[in-house]
């Protein structure tokens, strides 16, 4: 279970949306041109409505489950959210999904786009990138990446950039973001997802137009059991 203690009233969201935006200006970027995805994977939907209410759009999860669960009950209240999926991608969760998400950011295979193409035609996606040989993390690999957004944009999917999760060792992660801006820049990309709460100064000085965050909106989610 989650500790919602860490949730933070509205004001204090606004006072940290605040204090993002200066520091993606802090670190050369302009907070007008960046946005925020608010990640609210393990609270409930008071962390949505809390977010809508300080001025985001844009909503990220990691879970089919929970996505489909907290935009279904926000869904006459909070008809302004744009949901962003985050995790790994299962086939047989896109149905369920498919009435709520905005934007696909984590499609990384050949697989994933022709699921996702048969279901959904035209639906905006991003490519996610495989920043480090890290056992077990996802994304597709550099070499992949062109033929992924052919493929993608063959079968009818808006790509409208790339993806990336830092790599596991933090002192190559400003080489590797720098590496994904380099790849969207040669495929014309305008969006560049990379950049979490921990290390999103670095991305920003790579060239993120987009950052994930969590932790520095809402606070630390404890496990309580």
């Amino acid at each position: 279970m989650i500790d919602r203690e860490t949730l933070a009233p509205d004001e204090t969201i606004r006072q940290r949306i605040e204090a993002l935006h200066n520091k993606i200006a802090e670190a050369g970027g302009d907070p007008g041109d960046i946005e925020i995805v608010a990640v609210t994977k393990g609270f409930g939907p008071d962390t949505v409505r809390a977010a809508l209410g300080a001025g985001l759009v844009s909503i990220g999860e990691n879970f089919a489950d929970e996505l489909v669960g907290k935009a279904e009950l926000l869904a006459q209240t909070e008809p302004k959210a744009a949901w962003h999926f985050l995790g790994s991608l299962q086939t047989n969760k896109i149905n369920r999904l498919l009435p709520f998400v905005n934007c696909w950011q984590s499609v990384d295979s050949v697989h994933r786009v022709e699921a996702l193409a048969k279901r959904s035609p035209g639906a905006a996606i991003l490519i996610q990138v495989r920043l480090d040989d890290g056992a077990g993390r996802a994304g597709a690999a550099f070499s992949e990446t062109t033929d992924l957004v052919a493929r993608s944009r063959d079968l009818g999917l808006v790509v409208r950039g790339l993806m990336g999760v830092a790599p596991i060792d933090p002192q190559t992660a400003s080489s590797r973001f720098a590496a994904l801006v380099r790849a969207a820049d040669g495929l014309s990309l305008p969006v560049r997802s990379i950049g979490m709460s921990d290390d999103f100064e670095l991305a920003v000085r790579a060239g993120s137009t987009m950052i994930r965050i969590g932790t520095a909106l809402f606070g630390r989610r404890k496990n309580t059991g």
